[in-house]
């Protein structure tokens, strides 16, 4: 699978999301995220413009739900055509069936943790997920400064993956760019999401070249 960058349209121009996602071509996928005002105090977009960004695309996207509830609503964002979505273990009422439903409506089931959240209780989930998200950040905003405190946590997390054999991805949120994505390589990372480092470029496909150098020189 090799390393993965996933530019945030959170960064991006909300006026023209399509014409700036073209800007990313090598993208590896298009992070959307999703909120609610209720989990995070921030409200963005819902399924219809994801469906909208899907169409505009061939970069498969990651719908990142910040919402409560998502046991109810992140359906709708598999129908809506992401090719994976992501939900948070502090809003989720039941995990486990959350991602196999995910699964078996055809999308890569995610699960997202703050970063105050361990990984060690949901262990013995890893083996139903596709990819473990970890935040760097506190949720809600884009622009945030990387949280060191976040890296022993990254380290864990490929430990208990390593530990059971699983292939599930690693993937790292908030604060990621050309000063932090080497540390978050080396503590096991392999999927990196980065919205104002990327759209904030004069060549954001550019970028996401230098991004991934960074990461595959930290990992060899």
């Amino acid at each position: 699978m090799g390393i993965q960058i996933t530019p945030s349209i959170l960064s991006a121009d909300f006026a023209a999301l399509g014409a700036e996602i073209a800007r990313v071509p090598s993208a590896d996928w298009i992070h959307v995220d999703v909120m609610d005002n209720h989990f995070v105090p921030n409200l963005t977009l819902g399924p219809a413009m994801v469906e909208a960004l899907v169409r505009s695309t061939t970069v498969p996207v990651d719908a990142h739900l910040m919402i409560t509830e998502p046991d109810r609503n992140s359906a709708a964002y598999v129908e809506a055509g992401a090719s994976s979505v992501t939900f948070h273990v502090e809003a989720a009422a039941a995990p486990v069936r959350l991602a196999r439903e995910i699964r078996r409506l055809g999308a890569r089931a995610s699960m997202a943790l703050k970063p105050a959240t361990p990984i060690d209780p949901y262990e013995d989930l890893l083996a139903e997920l596709d990819t473990v998200l970890l935040m760097t950040v506190e949720p809600g905003f884009g622009g945030q400064t990387f949280l060191e405190l976040c890296l022993p946590k990254i380290r864990r997390c490929r430990e208990l993956m390593d530990k059971h054999g699983v292939q599930t991805w690693l993937q790292v949120d908030g604060g990621i760019s050309l000063e932090t994505i080497e540390r978050c390589a080396e503590a096991g990372a392999d999927v990196f999401v980065a919205g104002s480092a990327v759209f904030d470029a004069d060549d954001p496909d550019a970028m996401v070249a230098a991004l991934r150098e960074r990461a595959v020189t930290a990992t060899t």
